[in-house]
């Protein structure tokens, strides 16, 4: 190991293009390693799952992405995805039964997730490069967390350090804090063994740390925070910052992901009980960003949110690319937060509101883990509960804010949010990182 440049692998099925939310995370990580000094390899999946299966794909975001970052496409099968009968092989066309039986026993055999065929390749593709320039450190981010088994089996076969990212979590749903998996799945078995050996798990909250430290108190030690955090190389804050135009009304507005756990209903009859209050008169409600994460979830989420018929000042303005996330910025006044809320679910766009300077209001379940990034935010607004009337009086407190517009305050909410870069998050864990192998490089 060059004590220079580290050679890193990173294990990151949803990268650029895909547009999925945790993308953020893992283009900022492997361009701040790669800035930091390290040779970075990326392992992703392959353009078709991001082009022909989910159809979701933002490409400016490629353009995001240091040069200086290898990027890899192990193939895998599509067999879960496959919903057309003139793709199937003749295996599957002819005997679909014992088709399906085959692919079940490969899934009992190795890991219970349809990404490992995606795995099993990352690993051959990780032991050639391996073999070639040896790597350092793996990092694997998941979900899928077929990606934290191939760093195990990575680990298992040239003895390669590695750590697991968790922007989500495995085992544990966030919403109902209750266990995804009975009792006796594999994804336990998998779960603890991959923890007995990984040099770290980290977390992008300590609530979601500590989950995990009590289940697996044997690995508490090896547990770190790694929050997620906003991007200046995409987002100008400074240039986003303005005062409303005192001739148009206000625009409140969600920049984010539209999914069923959001509590939308509450959001729409708030802005409606405003705008009959005769507070901040014509002001809109302006909703950007995809509804759901794959193309085909939209139609069925519009009726469940309730975005399939016309409301009085609601405008669904549709995606933007994470390059022109600025422009959507810039043209609203007020920011609404709409989270699924838990404790253990903190989102990136929190990051990227607070960076704005602008007023936020939150519209989420108490107890949300952004709350205890928000409570020094000197420009949040937080509702009594969900109640569409208490989410009125916070969307107009907001408002009042807004067309106050007290430059001072707006300065210190931009000078709280420039703590929470994603630089600033990565920065220790690139520091402990570079330690680590280090320390082993030392070893006799």
């Amino acid at each position: 190991m060059s004590a220079e440049r580290p050679r890193l692998l990173y294990l990151a099925y949803y990268f650029p293009p895909s547009r999925a939310s945790g993308v953020f995370r893992a283009r900022a990580t492997a361009n701040h390693f790669a800035e930091q000094g390290w040779d970075v390899t990326v392992l992703r999946a392959p353009d078709r799952f991001f082009y022909d299966i989910v159809k979701s794909v933002d490409e400016a975001l490629v353009e995001t992405i240091d040069p200086r970052v290898e990027v890899h496409q192990p193939p895998m099968d599509f067999f879960a995805w496959e919903n057309d009968l003139r793709d199937y092989s003749f295996w599957r066309g002819n005997f679909p039964v014992l088709a399906q039986k085959r692919y079940q026993r490969r899934l009992d055999r190795t890991f219970p997730e349809h990404y490992v065929t995606w795995a099993e390749s990352a690993v051959r593709t990780g032991r050639r490069l391996h073999r070639g320039n040896p790597f350092d450190l793996v990092i694997a981010t998941g979900n899928p967390f077929a990606s934290f088994w191939a760093a195990w089996e990575l680990e298992r076969r040239t003895k390669v350090p590695f750590v697991i990212d968790y922007r989500d979590s495995w085992t544990l749903d966030q919403f109902d804090n209750s266990d995804k998996f009975p009792p006796g799945h594999a994804a336990w078995k998998w779960e603890e063994a991959v923890h007995r050996t990984a040099s770290a798990a980290v977390h992008v909250n300590d609530a979601l740390r500590a989950w995990h430290a009590a289940k697996y108190p044997f690995a508490a030690d090896r547990m770190q925070v790694v929050l997620n955090g906003w991007d200046p190389d995409i987002m100008d804050a400074e240039a986003i910052a303005s005062a409303p135009d005192e001739a148009r009304p206000l625009s409140f507005a969600f920049i984010g992901t539209l999914t069923h756990v959001q509590p939308i209903g509450s959001l729409l009859e708030g802005h409606r009980i405003m705008a009959e209050s005769g507070a901040h008169p014509g002001a809109g409600l302006d909703l950007y960003g995809h509804i759901g994460f794959f193309s085909s979830q939209e139609m069925k989420l519009r009726a469940e949110l309730g975005l399939d018929r016309e409301r009085p000042g609601v405008a669904y303005r549709g995606p933007v690319p994470k390059s022109e996330i600025g422009t959507a910025y810039a043209a609203s006044d007020v920011l609404v937060f709409l989270n699924g809320g838990s404790k253990y679910v903190t989102t990136g766009k929190v990051f990227e509101y607070m960076a704005t300077g602008k007023p936020i209001v939150s519209v989420h379940e108490k107890g949300c883990a952004a709350e205890e990034l928000l409570r020094d935010y000197p420009l949040w607004f937080e509702p009594a509960s969900l109640d569409p009337a208490d989410v009125a009086a916070s969307m107009i407190e907001a408002g009042d804010a807004a067309r106050k517009g007290d430059a001072d305050t707006a300065a210190r909410a931009r000078a709280y949010a420039r703590s929470f870069t994603r630089e600033a998050a990565l920065a220790p864990f690139e520091q402990w990182a570079r330690e680590l192998v280090a320390r082993k490089a030392a070893r006799p």
